[in-house]
């Protein structure tokens, strides 16, 4: 969607929609001056409690060619005092949402005006964009009838510096993007994208911004001893694969932060087979890795002042004659061997082997993604990412960009009484335990592998997918990770 600012005075702007934000508790000067003049019908409508500001609640008006905006689409901020940046972002993403639904291509927004002026523009952009996408490209029919957006101006009062919003709105476009992508690639099939498609996105993104690539391919991590990785590749007809991407956007003198992305393409447990109902969400399972490549793509963008290194360890998890089993001991890439018990515990086979991988990258700081746990979604619902760690400063880091960009983390503890469970008889470890607390000794599991490394962990496996529309997404791949990953490297 193309964003255009301009400076305008939003009673005299013509547009087929105009947005204004609404508070519960305070009718300020745009309100007001649009009620007088549509004669009280606004008021009319608080007082009847029709339409009174309620947190993302939506009302279209009509303007009947008393304004020249065509229509008026109120929406809701809640009370004045509790507005907040990532209030800004919803309202504006349900604006849009209700635009679609009223099939209205071209608007003009007001929003950011009601917020601080520092930060309320780019949240109204990044409200607007998220919730302006959809992913359509599977359907065919009625395809020409198929709606999308052409624009939205930002109207910007007078004597405010177009060139500063235009610069802030690229920027918000930039993280949008980077988003984006991830959500195509989270909503792609398993058919689709596949160990080698996300292999191609690698490269076509180091095309596009001048990154380093490498593509570590079956015979590579069989020489290098990937073998946690290979295994849970072993029963799939596509091949295991390691990606390598990096962005020095800070030149060859600093320690670059590493993020590693679980590339999980299909997971259908393997041998330790999941049950048939829903199984077909398991194409997201590579989530962490579709983060990864989106924030590397906005980070580019963006032009960040960071040294970055994406890594992502992909298969696909299959039963096969040739699958691993449970039973078997496999020596990872660190050498510590694991006793696998359960094959649907893959995700944190392939990480062990990246986590190990990456610390020759000697890392600033080290941060991995994983849709890794049912017991995470058990824990925190779809509301928040589990957060663990083992450095507290980088852990604090994260929740900060987190609640700043709304994109929420809940920290987990990671005490070393929980890995007692990971202890195997005739193994080093154990890749999976007891079902009580499994997002943490999952957790715990994978800090056996990142030495002394500054590391924290991300299980997105409930804030991945959304079964339902949010103000920001629409139903499906949320991207979530690439904005609090920007979020957190922007705080570097």
């Amino acid at each position: 969607m193309k964003i255009d600012v301009i400076s305008a005075t939003p009673l005299k702007h013509t547009t087929p929609a105009l947005i204004i934000g609404c508070f519960e508790d305070v009718r300020d000067e745009l309100f007001s001056a649009c009620d007088a003049a549509l004669e009280g019908c606004l008021g009319r409508m608080a007082v009847s409690r029709e339409f009174c500001g309620k947190l993302n609640s939506t009302r279209l008006v009509h303007t009947l060619g008393k304004l020249p905006a065509e229509r008026l689409l109120l929406v809701g901020l809640g009370k004045r005092a509790e507005l907040v940046e990532e209030r800004l972002r919803q309202a504006s993403g349900s604006a849009v949402q209700a635009l679609r639904a009223a099939k209205v291509a071209s608007f003009a927004t007001s929003l950011h005006l009601v917020g601080k002026p520092e930060s309320a523009l780019e949240a109204v952009c990044e409200g607007a964009l998220l919730g302006s996408y959809g992913f359509e490209l599977y359907k065919t029919k009625e395809r020409a009838e198929l709606f999308s957006f052409e624009g939205m101006t930002l109207l910007l009062p007078k004597g405010g510096n177009r060139q500063e919003a235009v610069a802030r709105v690229a920027a918000a476009a930039a993280v949008c993007r980077g988003v984006s992508l991830a959500r195509d690639l989270v909503s792609h099939p398993g058919n689709v994208a596949t160990t080698g498609y996300l292999a191609e996105t690698a490269r076509e993104l180091a095309v596009r911004h001048k990154l380093l690539c490498e593509i570590l391919e079956l015979d590579e991590l069989e020489l290098l001893g990937m073998n946690a990785l290979l295994a849970v590749g072993k029963g799939s007809v596509e091949p295991p694969r390691l990606i390598v991407l990096e962005y020095r956007g800070a030149g060859d003198s600093g320690r670059p932060v590493v993020m590693v992305g679980k590339g999980i393409t299909f997971d259908s447990g393997g041998i330790s087979i999941k049950p048939g109902a829903g199984m077909e969400e398991m194409k997201t399972d590579m989530a962490g890795a579709a983060a990864v490549l989106g924030a590397l793509e906005a980070a580019a963008v963006l032009k960040l002042p960071v040294n970055l290194v994406g890594i992502i360890p992909t298969a696909e998890n299959m039963p096969d004659g040739k699958a691993y089993k449970p039973g078997d001991v496999l020596t990872s890439l660190s050498g510590q061997t694991i006793e696998i018990t359960n094959t649907d515990a893959e995700g944190r086979l392939v990480l062990c082997d990246a986590l190990h991988y990456a610390q020759k990258y000697k890392p600033a700081a080290m941060i991995d993604l994983a849709t890794l746990t049912g017991a995470c979604v058990v824990a925190l619902g779809h509301e928040a990412s589990g957060l663990m760690g083992n450095d507290q400063k980088l852990v604090n880091a994260l929740k900060k960009a987190g609640e700043s960009c709304g994109e929420r983390v809940w920290e987990l503890p990671l005490w070393d009484e929980y890995g007692e469970v990971m202890k195997s008889d005739i193994a080093d470890l154990k890749n999976a335990g007891s079902r009580d607390g499994g997002s943490i000794t999952a957790g715990w599991f994978l800090k056996q592998f990142v030495g002394k490394t500054h590391w924290a962990h991300l299980d997105i496996a409930g804030t991945a997918w959304s079964d339902k529309t949010r103000p920001c997404s629409p139903k499906g791949a949320t991207g979530v990770g690439v904005r609090l990953l920007i979020e957190y490297l922007r705080g570097r």
